[in-house]
């Protein structure tokens, strides 16, 4: 199949638009130009002068298939991301059965190859169960396809267990994904810790739950050599502590999600699940350390910790909801909204964030436009302002407090080896 996208701009490296076709066949891109009226395509399909992107690449996702298919599936849930600009993302194991063993995780793989519409990467988990001092077999899981380990939700909570799984994965060439947790330091909180959890009468969450078990997870990768991978950084001492690591040469990465860089704990209005998330929307002084965090390379990618829920369980008080918030189909408008388009972000930078970075940390042969290479390819619309509409949304979560939102930088097509596998309306 030869198929040719045409009138679009891409963002060059000196962030100027440069106007271009795609030429794609057999799944890779075989040209970027301007001229291509010689050959005869299969398929056209027109840009309308709009942002031709490498498709998305999110590290940090919930499918919620298997055990969880009322908040989510795998059909859902890559629908919902290639809606956003994804072509490539990474689906956490905290699932039911929890994916790990061989057997197990080769199930859920079985499941994304039937039902995906984007590349699905499955992690699989540090230790059995994900609550369990056990580690898991991670040779295994590798030879089975694991992108990375990790126990995210919940973290590993003792420091024996962590170092052993980081022994491991160094041995075994592969990253440690780690949701930084202490449980001890949680005194049921449900809310950032503040003025503002104090004004709702709702219990606080520290910002040293976080920080405490980076620092003691960064001493334990210096001593392995592990590849260590920070999931969704809230704190201003949590930037500041892997800004010291990676001064160190400890082999860190991190990633920040769309809404710790968007909302922080003032803006919430009222005791609504729908504010409620895992780690906590923090202080604005929080929310700009993790700005200049990403700004001056500390903090490695953005990644949207999509993680729908079932509407009931949601639409009550912080103290009963679940933590989580989706994020697939709203993070690239929303950071295009608020930071490209107010001069706080270039948008070579938020390609660079949101699909080079996050492929290059993690070794993936992704995310980038260049000929050769796999024809996963995203249209933007950059002039258009619509409102963030969850009646809309291809997942099946709609917990987000950002509907209503008018933003720019929706998707227009968004390709998968060379497939349509998204086309907005019109």
């Amino acid at each position: 199949m030869k198929t040719l996208i045409k009138n679009g701009y891409i963002v060059t490296k000196d962030n100027e638009m440069t106007k271009v076709d795609l030429w794609l066949e057999n799944g890779i891109i075989k040209g970027i130009g301007q001229d291509f009226s010689e050959l005869n395509f299969d398929q056209v399909y027109d840009a309308k002068n709009q942002l031709i992107s490498p498709g998305l690449v999110d590290v940090h996702v919930h499918l919620r298939e298997p055990g969880f298919t009322y908040k989510e599936t795998i059909s859902t849930g890559t629908k919902s991301a290639a809606r956003g600009g994804y072509t490539t993302i990474c689906a956490m194991p905290n699932l039911n059965p929890v994916p790990d063993t061989v057997e197990k995780f080769n199930e859920v793989v079985k499941i994304i190859n039937e039902d995906a519409v984007v590349k699905v990467l499955q992690y699989a988990p540090i230790t059995e169960e994900l609550r369990s001092e056990i580690l898991t077999d991670q040779a295994g899981l590798k030879a089975a396809g694991a992108f990375a380990f990790t126990n995210d939700g919940v973290g590993v909570q003792t420091a024996g267990t962590m170092f052993l799984a980081m022994e491991e994965a160094a041995k075994n060439n592969m990253a440690i994904v780690a949701h930084t947790e202490d449980e001890s330091l949680l005194f049921d909180g449900v809310m950032h810790k503040g003025e503002i959890s104090e004004k709702l009468g709702l219990p606080g969450i520290m910002s040293a739950t976080e920080s405490s078990q980076i620092a003691r997870d960064l001493i334990l990768a210096e001593e392995t050599g592990v590849h260590y991978h920070v999931c969704h950084v809230s704190t201003k001492e949590s930037v500041r502590i892997i800004r010291d690591a990676k001064k160190a040469g400890i082999h860190v990465t991190a990633e920040v999600a769309p809404h710790h860089l968007i909302l922080a704990d003032q803006q919430i209005p009222e005791d609504h699940g729908y504010w409620k998330m895992n780690p906590p929307l923090r202080g604005t002084d929080d929310r700009e350390a993790l700005i200049e965090g990403l700004l001056d390379g500390t903090i490695d990618c953005i990644a949207t910790d999509h993680a729908p829920h079932g509407h009931e369980e949601k639409n009550q008080s912080f103290l009963k909801a679940p933590f989580g918030i989706v994020g697939s189909e709203t993070a690239f408008p929303l950071i295009y909204t608020h930071f490209v388009e107010t001069g706080r972000f270039t948008l070579e930078q938020v390609i660079d964030w949101m699909a080079i970075k996050p492929a290059e940390i993690f070794g993936l042969k992704v995310g980038t436009l260049n000929i050769g290479e796999p024809a996963d390819v995203v249209v933007f619309d950059l002039e258009t302002t619509e409102e963030i509409d969850d009646k809309k949304f291809a997942s099946m979560g709609v917990n987000t407090p950002f509907s209503g939102w008018p933003v720019k930088g929706n998707t227009l097509l968004t390709f998968v080896d060379g497939k349509l596998v998204y086309r907005k309306e019109d």
